[in-house]
Order: structure tokens, then sequence, then C-alpha cells
């Protein structure tokens, strides 16, 4: 990758544990701080702007994490500095300090290979995902895994207009090839740990569930500060390359740029379906669905809920799902 961009994350340091959901906090960073600027990169209304959250919720070590995405970095550091207390009606957490961490140095190509571990489940299979790797024999399971974390990484930098100059090298370590289901929805989640050539922010999240902080990975950062200077080395990529078994390469070829809906399309399918409905011409509707879904394949892979679902991040839906 030829650029960068930049990032924070701010850990607040409570007086009690936080056993809270990544929802819960944000829906008492909705109701409280109406008027900042982080509002609209929690409730939903920025989904069509940005297909990737530039807003992350994380709960860690009973620990609330905030971490700021390129458009994301001011918002957060505004808000980080005005909580003094966060009010979730049945239990209030005084803020006693905050750790504040920038940095630019993120989503660029390195010559070496960094360790990744998830540190909280990562969910790569939707409904969609799923059913295709039931299909699939164990010797092929593995490589169709490593495949979807190469591209929800060059999805995540295509979404942030970031040019990618080579392939993207995988690594996956996983616990189990046997996919563990995540709530309602069926999901399939993993854990485990996975090596690539890019340098890519803490703490951000990968795979489906981003918006309740699943996915989320982490690595040795002083690492990475250490040996700078040489992560743009082709010649030590390639010797660090060699010196690994089983590494897969990803070509960023197969991952399409992120596709953004048109009001005007968008407006023009409402009135579609709606006729449809009139006419209860199930049919046609149920195969319009299905297109419209094809067209949003790679994004239902990296973040299903920001593709044509309820908006879960209203301060209605949190009164509803929990008790503040």
């Amino acid at each position: 990758m030829d650029s960068y961009i930049k990032t924070v994350v701010v850990k607040f340091f409570t007086d009690k544990p936080v056993r809270k959901t990544p929802y819960q906090v944000k829906g008492v960073f909705i109701r409280n701080f109406k008027n900042e600027s982080i509002v609209p990169m929690l409730d939903g209304s920025k989904r069509d702007k940005f297909l990737y959250p530039r807003v992350q919720v994380k709960i860690l070590d009973e620990q609330i994490y905030l971490i700021g995405i390129d458009e994301g970095v001011l918002p957060v550091l505004e808000i980080s500095k005005k909580i003094e207390k966060l009010d979730f009606g049945n239990i209030t957490f005084q803020i006693q300090d905050r750790d504040i961490s920038q940095f630019k140095n993120e989503f660029i190509s390195s010559s070496q290979l960094i360790d990744y571990e998830f540190i909280t489940p990562w969910v790569a299979l939707n409904n969609m995902t799923g059913k295709k790797y039931k299909k699939l024999e164990d010797s092929d399971k593995h490589s169709y895994l490593t495949k979807l974390i190469g591209q929800n990484i060059i999805f995540i930098a295509k979404e942030l207009n970031l040019d990618l100059k080579r392939e993207i090298y995988i690594k996956l370590e996983l616990s189990s090839l046997a996919a563990q289901k995540i709530d309602e929805k069926n999901w399939g989640s993993f854990k485990g740990t996975f090596k690539t050539n890019c340098i890519l922010p803490n703490y951000i999240g990968l795979g489906n569930g981003i918006t309740r902080g699943l996915g989320t990975i982490f690595y040795d950062q002083d690492v990475i500060l250490n040996n700078f200077e040489s992560n743009e080395n082709e010649g030590e990529l390639l010797k660090n390359l060699a010196k690994e078994k089983g590494l897969e390469a990803i070509d960023i070829l197969d991952v399409p740029k992120p596709k953004r809906k048109n009001k005007r399309k968008s407006s023009f399918k409402k009135k579609v379906r709606n006729k449809l409905r009139r006419n209860k011409n199930k049919k046609l509707f149920k195969s319009n669905r299905i297109v419209h879904n094809e067209n949003y394949n790679i994004l239902e892979n990296n973040e299903g809920e920001n593709i044509d679902q309820k908006n879960y991040n209203t301060e209605e839906h949190h009164k509803r799902q929990h008790k503040f």
C-alpha cells in the first residue's frame, strides 16, 4: 500500500469493571451526547457513506475502548476529552483516566510478516458464506477461510481509498475448523491467529459483526515501530516469505472496489418493490432481492450489518434491547 491513514485508540479506565456490550455503550453515547460528532458514526446514519465503520467500540478486559479510523479520529478525540461518566441507568461508571494513542504508520505494506491474534471471535461466515463452507471438503476449508481474511483486508483498504501495489500474503492458524455459532443469526466464528505482510490498526474488526465488537485483532506494535524503516524493502519481503511455510497469496484483483448505494437508484428500486408487493408477484420480488445481494457479496463477507438490514444502532433499538 502506498499511503496511510490516521487512527486513534482511546482506552477508558473506569472505577469499576465494565460488563456491558458495545451496543449498550453506544446507546449511552447516542442518548447522552446527541450533539457530538461521534453520534452519526455510531447510529447508522453514515452507513451509506462509510461501508466500513470509522468508529468502533470494544469491551476488552472489562474496559471500554474507542477506535477511530480516518474520518473517525477527530470525533473520537473530541468525545474522549468530554466524558467524565457513563450513566447506564442501573449503573454509572466514573472515568478515572484515559489512555490516548494516535498512529499514522498503518494500513501500509510491510516487508515483515506480522502476527495478529483475534482477541474476540472472528465471524468469518454469514448465512451465505456459511452454506458454501459446509459443502467444502475439510482439505479446502482452511484455504477458503484464508482467502476470506485476505478479501477482508483488501476490502477495507479499498474502502479507505488506499492503493494496493502487491499481493496480500496470509498464513492462518485456527484452533479448529469447526465454526462456532454466534447468536440467532447462525453466523460461524473461529478463534486463532494469522500472519500477513500488512500493518493493520490494532483493535479494528475483521469479518461480520464489527459493530458488535467481534473480529477484533491485536499485534505487538513495538516490533513494527522498532523496524519501521525496512517496511518497504521488497528484497526483505521476499526473503521473509521464503522462510515461511503455509502462506497463501490473495490477488487484489479478486476483490472489487466497494460499491455505495446510489440514492436515486435505491429510490427507484423501492418503488419497484412496492409495486411488486401490491401485485403480489412474489416470484419476481424474490428474484430482484437475489440479484441485489449478489452485487454486495464482498460487503456481506466483511460487515453484513451495513447492507440492507435494520438500523440496530438507533436509540429506540437500544431501549428495546437493553435496560440502561
